[in-house]
């Protein structure tokens, strides 16, 4: 069992199918977004008290991991 996988699950019946922290309706992608946009964890579960930090981590393994399945196209020339 990978990583994340205790920690992330995906169910059609909770927010469309889209992978959340298990046992909530908080994102993946809503953590991923948060640390992009420069959350910390303590902003994180200060916002959001039911996760914990191994819960943001676990986001963001599941997306590493997902991006690295994806097929690879190159960049536009910008």
């Amino acid at each position: 069992m990978t990583e994340w996988a205790s920690r992330i699950e995906v169910d059609a019946e909770r927010l469309g199918g889209k992978p959340v922290v298990r046992g909530t309706r908080i994102s993946v992608a809503l953590v991923v977004a948060m640390v992009a946009d420069g959350w910390d964890e303590r902003g994180i579960l200060s916002e959001y008290p039911s996760l914990t930090v191994a819960d943001i981590r676990a986001c963001l393994r599941y997306a590493a991991a997902m991006l690295e399945d994806e097929r690879r196209f190159p960049l536009p020339a910008g």
